[in-house]
């Protein structure tokens, strides 16, 4: 049976591939789903339902079109690993922590200590914080073959 784990987050940095290559050399039944990745792309979800005058209503739409996917993809997985990346502030990572918060949907966040202290309540509703991908390979690696 197939462990369903839904990597949200940061979409800047290869974080995503370096959980699968390590589930896949780890020989673990992982089926990984993400968000759209593309910024471009997941900007223009909505475009097709119409011009917009305004850049809120735009991402407003597309946002929309995006939270099919999200959720689905949250409600539909065991597990959900959140990664915060340093660079730019991850507001719809904080929503989907929330969102499974919510779910009682279980989550591992993934981020460098120097952000602790702003995310002191996902991480407190987290059943772990890691700081490297290795980290989450290795709870997977725990959960399914303990």
């Amino acid at each position: 049976m197939s462990f369903y784990v839904y990597l949200s987050g940061e979409i800047h940095t290869d974080w995503r591939d370096e959980i699968q290559r390590g589930a896949e050399a780890a020989g673990l039944d992982v089926v990984f789903t993400a968000p759209v990745t593309d910024h471009d792309a997941s900007d223009a979800a909505g475009d097709h339902l119409g011009a917009q005058d305004k850049p809120f209503w735009r991402d407003h739409q597309s946002s929309k079109i995006n939270a099919i996917r999200t959720r689905t993809l949250i409600e539909q997985s065991d597990l959900v690993v959140v990664r915060f990346g340093d660079k730019y502030k991850q507001w719809n990572a904080a929503f989907d922590a929330g969102y499974c918060a919510a779910l009682d949907k279980p989550y591992v966040t993934l981020h460098s200590e120097d952000i602790v202290h702003p995310l002191k309540e996902v991480d407190a509703d987290a059943q772990a914080w890691s700081t490297t991908t290795d980290q989450v390979v290795e709870i997977l690696r725990y959960v399914l073959k303990a």
